[in-house]
């Protein structure tokens, strides 16, 4: 039972119900639609109005399960774009591994569509992992990232991750918000054993992305982790230092980049600090950079 119960804590991401996006939704009557992007009839939702901000979601989940208790206020003060990606919500899966590679081609080809030029981006734990490699890919789309629980190596995943891996089943969702979100939207609902099994392999234990590409991106980013997270504390102060960061502010200037760390919070519960990451992401995002 306690591995069930530990599976279901780190990969279920479940902030709001169904019923509380739709009222998030309803509220202002959001822009809705799906974009042809590289075979993909990709969801989105267009919340607000000004700066664009795309919102990246985490693995099995929705925008709705990962987003609802910050989008409230963040489309006060940006244009937000909610997009679900391949496999996930409201986007039905094609016939592809789903890779962080593949999804950042994705929403490269996506912000084209919307005819946009450069964009901040936010998103979460697999959608860090789109963020950073469409800012490696196409650095010219992106403006600041703001990274929660980003990992760009196997070594900065804890290790008690990788034997917990192989017993996660389609099952073990049963009853849970990410399943009754992921049912609710779902193309095709019966297709949810091969979106969990696809995940399995988004992240293998050999995975190393280029260090030097990723600490090439330009971009100002935010790291954001808990003390008790997915991500290991000291990959994200390695993350942060391949950003520019770690210097000595007094003397050297204040960074572009930023790092904060969480206490008492781990990778889902990252996502009910709703307050500590509004008063930290809109500061960063309205900033001016060196």
């Amino acid at each position: 039972m306690k591995i069930i119960n530990l599976i279901l804590i780190t990969t279920m991401i479940a902030l709001c119900t169904p019923s509380v996006w739709a009222q998030i939704k309803n509220s202002e009557h959001p822009i809705t639609g799906y974009a042809p992007v590289n075979g993909l009839k990709m969801y989105y939702e267009i919340h607000g109005a000004g700066k664009p901000l795309i919102l990246l979601h985490g693995s099995h989940a929705t925008a709705a399960t990962t987003f609802g208790g910050i989008l409230p206020e963040l489309k006060k003060h940006y244009k937000v774009i909610a997009v679900e990606m391949q496999g996930h919500g409201h986007t039905a899966d094609i016939n592809r591994p789903i890779s962080c590679s593949a999804m950042a081609e994705d929403v490269s080809a996506f912000i084209k569509f919307l005819k946009l030029e450069k964009v901040d981006i936010l998103g979460y734990s697999m959608g860090s992992g789109v963020a950073l490699n469409l800012a490696v890919r196409h650095p010219d789309q992106v403006g600041k990232m703001v990274l929660l629980s980003p990992v760009y190596k196997a070594t900065g995943i804890q290790p008690a991750y990788w034997p917990m891996l192989p017993q996660i089943t389609p099952e073990v969702f049963k009853g849970s918000p990410v399943k009754l979100a992921y049912d609710s939207v779902a193309p095709n609902p019966k297709n949810w054993p091969v979106l969990v099994d696809k995940l399995k392999t988004l992240y293998s234990q050999n995975f190393d992305w280029d260090q030097k590409k990723i600490g090439a991106i330009k971009s100002p980013v935010m790291v954001i982790v808990g003390d008790a997270d997915m991500v290991k504390p000291e990959h994200a102060v390695e993350l942060f230092r391949l950003f520019g960061g770690g210097q000595f502010g007094d003397l050297q200037g204040l960074p572009n980049s930023e790092l904060a760390v969480l206490p008492s919070t781990g990778h889902v519960g990252l996502l009910f600090r709703t307050d500590w990451l509004l008063a930290m992401i809109q500061p960063f995002l309205n900033k001016q950079t060196n």
